[in-house]
């Protein structure tokens, strides 16, 4: 071993990085101090790596945003483009997507906390919220195929239905703990029991 090899090791940072292991370190500083307040000085100094050893894996400071943010919503748009989410008895679909929805959170939970907090700064993250807006726009058109069938109650409307629900699915990231006494499976269903009880129709239950 010559010596210059200690050195460049320390200017590599802990072996065994890979694209997916540091960006799981990425997304949890762009949680705790912002996207904005978190400069590529904050980054290096979090992997243990140089500028240069970040630049080996990321472009930019703003690829790791986009590919942070497709973590959650591929996921997301995965559930909802599935065939059970498109064709079949409606209820059924409903659930499908609610269950989905809620393993995504819980199984992608700083991803998709990263989304939750965009402020719409960037084009990348414009474009994050726009189809955030198609996943909210696609629940809302399965409540109104709800009550056009006659499953969702007569005295909900559709936007409110989806807004309310898609805020609880929501708050999921703000206190779940996968180390916990709650399983993401656990977890899913009290939400659809929540939901078969708060907003369908006593007659549909």
């Amino acid at each position: 071993m010559t010596t210059t090899e200690p050195a460049a090791a320390a200017r590599r940072g802990r072996p065994g990085y890979d694209r997916d292991s540091m960006l799981e370190v990425v997304v949890e500083a762009f949680n705790e101090r912002g996207y904005d307040a978190t400069s590529l000085g904050v980054l290096a100094e979090r992997l243990g790596l140089s500028k240069s050893a970040i630049y080996h894996h990321f472009a930019s400071k703003e690829q790791m945003l986009e590919v942070a943010l497709a973590q959650a919503l591929d996921a997301l748009e995965a559930v909802f483009d599935a065939p059970e989410a498109t064709t079949g008895p409606v209820v059924s679909r409903i659930r499908h997507v609610l269950r989905g929805a809620v393993l995504v959170l819980c199984e992608r939970k700083p991803y998709v906390t990263l989304l939750l907090r965009l402020r719409g700064n960037t084009p990348i993250e414009q474009e994050a919220m726009r189809r955030r807006r198609a996943i909210d726009a696609k629940m809302r058109a399965l409540f109104e195929a709800s009550r056009d069938e006659g499953t969702l109650r007569a005295d909900m409307d559709p936007r409110i239905a989806e807004r309310l629900t898609f805020g609880m699915v929501n708050s999921i990231v703000e206190w779940y703990r996968p180390d916990g006494p709650i399983s993401p499976e656990e977890l899913a269903e009290s939400v659809l029991q929540l939901v078969r009880t708060g907003l369908r129709e006593p007659s549909s239950l």
